[in-house]
């Protein structure tokens, strides 16, 4: 799930909570698809949804520290 896709997810009223669930499934729905090759079948490492929450959290935060930085800077 690409940043712009969980900020536009975010801004439409799913918690935290739910966002990381969604990406925690997509991510290891990928993961397992790579793991299904003999080559690759221990390749890649599935992620809990604490570590998935960490990641939507930075996300989030990123973005509202950009957009608080340049709302005041335009004051």
């Amino acid at each position: 799930m690409r940043e712009e896709e969980i900020i536009q997810k975010w801004r439409a009223g799913l918690s935290k909570n739910k966002l990381a669930e969604i990406y925690r499934k997509k991510f290891n729905r990928q993961i397992r698809i790579i793991r299904s090759s003999v080559r690759h079948r221990h390749d890649g490492k599935f992620i809990t949804n604490y570590e998935s929450l960490a990641h939507i959290e930075s996300v989030i935060y990123r973005y509202l520290k950009k957009n608080t930085s340049a709302k005041s800077k335009k004051s």
